[in-house]
């Protein structure tokens, strides 16, 4: 009876590992959109109200440093990603703003920023390197 414990106990760890697991589907974005370039140039003044977007619709999720830390994040599902990370900055344009704009599960879609505000955003994320 004892080992039937242990196996039950083990089998609700696995499936609950497994659901995580599921949870995190790779984000696949079609290849058109990965392909897109950032028109929006990254400069001084960009940069700024990049930030500010950021600070705005970002932060409460992402954290300031991107870090995936922010006040909302404990109530989300999933990993939330790690915005200084090399696999984050893998990532091309196209992807950051598709994801962005789209969302998915707990990440809201932000259409109702504009095009150029989502690029700024992009412009700011890439600033949030380690």
């Amino acid at each position: 009876m004892k080992q039937f414990g242990i196996m039950f106990m083990v089998a609700v760890v696995a499936i609950t590992a497994m659901s995580f697991a599921m949870d995190q589907d790779p984000w696949v974005v079609p290849a058109k959109d990965k392909a897109i370039k950032n028109p929006v140039a990254n400069n001084a003044e960009n940069l700024k109200e990049a930030k500010t977007i950021y600070m705005q619709h970002c932060k409460a999720c992402h954290g300031t440093k991107g870090l995936g830390d922010g006040p909302k994040a404990k109530s989300m599902k999933g990993d939330l990603g790690d915005f200084s990370s090399a696999k984050f900055h893998a990532q091309t344009d196209g992807e950051l703003f598709y994801k962005t704009k789209n969302g998915r599960a707990d990440m809201p879609n932000f259409k109702k920023l504009s095009d150029e505000e989502i690029w700024l955003s992009v412009i700011y994320m890439r600033e949030l390197k380690k």
